[in-house]
């Protein structure tokens, strides 16, 4: 008995399906491939420039004063660690503005013991709405420490909170999770000092789990022990590499990371700050950035730059990473969808004609997409609908071309900045980017399947906890 054997028929449903599987996936693809062309370009350029400067940035006594925004809910385990860093950066005039935002755990307590907190009678100036302060503290050991602690009313709230207390013309958010380079500051300020159109800036975000951090400062950059934090430094290394520098040279950056990111206060205030009924403030503040100057044909700049890096905890278990990255799905749905008319109309600009689209078809629906294409293909074969040689291009162009744009974000890391030096390390990860699309990639369609599903049932938006050890942090 001989298994059933697929016939060509042009004029069916089943025949054109297949083609646009196999398409779709082809031009997702080659989609990504092209912004990894554009990457390695820019990467080029901004390590000869890194070059030119020499490996430490000078003061150059023109830097604008900052003022680092933490958001912090239930952070008792990295907290301590994560202010220690930022008050020890490399920059002129800062402040770090810590948000208690109703945690229910010690993270009030952790910061008051660690950093000498008294009451501070500061005047607020409400000029963005927010649940109520309950009070603000100075530390009398670091003059340039605040705490706020206010009612619980979710990260972006909070934001908004630190944007109204804070003193300074730039703001830098940062998660309570999550420790700067000492030079971050430094690196991520660049834009503003070489263009004044600049109105936002991101850096790199990498993960922090298996380093070696000591003092609030990470000494050495390490793998995790855990194939999931493996497979994760291989995803955020494709997608900021890659992803988010291939949109930068034209300024069509759509995400700035909540972890990492360089504002404009008073452009931001002009835009109404963070919205409060979103998942995905970050995202959707930055949209709304490039909508608001261009729909008023204010000139502006928002980049991306590869080298000031922020490192934070990964989830390495199963259940915490699906909810974050359904999360992430359903913040990604609010802010593309709230901003369609915007993107799609004659004001968009490269954000929006290009971008937009690119987001839309590929990140929002992609899931979608990849979730049928994977269940038609590989049911259409067993049935006998679906001949071996459609199957075996589906799958090419499905793992075998996501293996080769992962193996492309570890090779961009190995041409510029070398974090995992060893070969041990490079090996593994080299292994994790191959065994990715085996499994982890579909489980992750998935996980954005059901943020999308939670979007569409407009489920209640909440902070989202995340499970963390605390054990990089503590040492």
């Amino acid at each position: 008995m001989t298994a059933p054997v697929a016939t060509i028929d042009v004029t069916s449903p089943g025949w054109w399906l297949q083609i646009g599987f196999i398409a779709y996936f082809a031009v997702l693809n080659g989609g990504y491939l092209l912004l990894n062309l554009l990457s390695m370009v820019s990467l080029r350029r901004y390590m000869r420039q890194r070059a030119d400067l020499g490996r430490d940035v000078a003061y150059l006594g023109v830097e604008p004063a900052i003022s680092l925004l933490v958001p912090a809910y239930n952070e008792e385990a990295t907290v301590r660690s994560s202010v220690s860093s930022m008050l020890q950066l490399q920059y002129p005039t800062f402040e770090v503005v810590v948000v208690n935002d109703g945690s229910s755990d010690r993270t009030l307590e952790v910061l008051r013991e660690a950093f000498a907190l008294e009451p501070y009678p500061q005047p607020l100036h409400r000029t963005l709405e927010h649940e109520p302060v309950r009070a603000i503290y100075r530390s009398l050991r670091h003059p340039n420490l605040r705490v706020v602690d206010k009612a619980n009313g979710g990260k972006a709230d909070a934001l908004n909170a630190g944007i109204n207390v804070a003193r300074h013309p730039l703001f830098c958010a940062v998660d309570a999770d999550s420790i700067l380079q000492r030079d971050s500051l430094l690196r991520v300020v660049q834009p503003f000092l070489e263009d004044e159109r600049t109105v936002a800036a991101g850096g790199t975000v990498r993960i922090a789990n298996g380093s070696q951090v000591r003092g609030g400062f990470l000494l050495r950059a390490g793998l995790p022990a855990s194939l999931l934090g493996r497979l994760q430094i291989v995803e955020y290394l494709r997608a900021f590499l890659f992803g988010r520098l291939g949109w930068s040279p034209i300024n069509a950056v759509l995400i700035i990371s909540g972890a990492f990111g360089l504002f404009d206060r008073q452009r931001v205030i002009a835009a109404g700050g963070y919205r409060t009924d979103t998942v995905g403030e970050d995202m959707e503040l930055v949209v709304r950035l490039h909508r608001y100057h261009r729909e008023r044909r204010i000139p502006y700049r928002i980049r991306y730059l590869p080298d000031p890096i922020c490192w934070t905890e990964a989830p390495e278990d199963l259940r915490t990473l699906g909810r974050q990255r359904a999360r992430w799905q359903r913040g990604l749905s609010e802010s593309l969808v709230r901003h369609a008319r915007w993107a799609l109309g004659p004001r968009g600009g490269p954000a929006g004609w290009l971008a937009w689209p690119f987001m839309a078809l590929f990140e929002w629906l992609g899931p979608v997409v990849e979730l049928a294409g994977y269940a038609f293909m590989l049911l259409g074969f067993v049935f006998g609908f679906v001949s071996w040689v459609a199957l075996s291009l589906f799958l090419l162009m499905a793992i075998g071309m996501g293996i080769l744009l992962s193996v492309n974000g570890l090779l961009l890391e190995t041409l510029s900045f070398r974090v995992y030096a060893h070969k041990r390390e490079m090996l593994q990860l080299f292994v994790a980017a191959v065994i990715e699309n085996f499994g982890y990639r579909q489980l992750n369609t998935l996980w954005r399947c059901r943020g999308l599903w939670q979007w569409l049932s407009r489920r209640r938006r909440q902070w989202g906890a995340m499970r963390r050890s605390g054990s990089w942090g503590q040492q």
